[in-house]
């Protein structure tokens, strides 16, 4: 007999919740977190302090936000979905695509939040081991998909291992995979690559596959960890779904300005990350 007051499915209740690690005095920062150690731009700063009231509830759907990320990927605003952080849409395609009997499949070790996904949705994790350079083994990830797989997620550069998976790996992938299924990558630290063969979301949404959702965010280049904004870019379709799972007005009017204020000022957001970028290679 369980002790808890309600019935909860099982494996949730063996789930451990998810615990933060002790956070970083205001003049430090959290390596393990990935926080960016700059302060954030006066502009951005500026931005969200001119956000409308506490009051009132924000756009729904980010729609300028949208607007101008939209414009950058060359596609319509409805393919461009904005939550409250990448981690957000992820669990929103898989409440989408996934449930029990289904599997969601991606190579380990890789972002830790990725098991959770699977459980909540009650679906199978299938976890390709990393390659002896802790990258992803595309070709191993290809053999693995069944009729049951519903979602792969490909993370570039990989979470905490760091490899990149090349443009020519990636395109390769997608030929063997079946046309119906999701694969979703996640390209949370992308501004930080210098690797010139390293995949592109850009370049595969320019190429049209309607399977292919590119998840990005503003908390790590952008600094805006601590206001919850990501995006993802896909068919209108496969995003519209997500949309369906989600959770309304999760997005924040102060950072969906944050964000608006960062794209701004992306040159002097480039300048800081070329400086993280050389203090990693040294």
């Amino acid at each position: 007999m369980s002790d808890l007051p309600v019935r909860i499915r099982p494996e949730i209740a063996a789930l451990p919740a998810y615990k933060q690690g002790r956070q970083a005095d205001a003049d430090a920062f959290k390596l393990s977190s990935n926080e960016n150690p700059f302060e954030p731009l006066p502009s951005v700063v500026a931005a969200v302090q001119t956000a409308v009231a506490f009051n009132r509830y924000p756009d729904a759907s980010a729609s300028r936000l949208r607007a101008r990320l939209a414009e950058r990927y060359g596609v319509g605003d409805d393919a461009v979905h904005i939550a409250a952080g990448s981690v957000s849409i992820l669990y929103q395609l898989t409440q989408a695509t996934s449930g029990p009997g289904d599997e969601i499949l991606f190579s380990w070790r890789s972002f830790e939040a990725y098991p959770g996904l699977a459980v909540v949705a009650g679906a199978r994790s299938v976890m390709v081991p990393n390659d002896a350079q802790g990258g992803h083994d595309l070709d191993a990830m290809a053999d693995a998909i069944t009729d049951r797989t519903r979602m792969v997620i490909v993370c570039t550069p990989n979470n905490p291992t760091g490899p990149v998976v090349t443009q020519t790996a990636f395109d390769a992938f997608l030929a063997k995979v079946p046309a119906d299924l999701l694969v979703v990558l996640d390209e949370a630290y992308a501004e930080f690559v210098t690797d010139p063969d390293a995949v592109a979301g850009a370049t595969v949404i320019a190429a049209g596959h309607p399977n292919v959702v590119v998840l990005r965010t503003f908390s790590k280049a952008y600094g805006l960890a601590g206001l919850r904004v990501g995006y993802a870019v896909g068919d209108p379709r496969v995003l519209d779904a997500a949309r369906a799972a989600g959770i309304p007005l999760s997005v924040t009017a102060a950072a969906e300005e944050a964000a608006l204020a960062s794209l701004d000022a992306e040159d002097e957001l480039r300048e800081r990350v070329r400086a993280l970028a050389a203090r990693r290679d040294d």
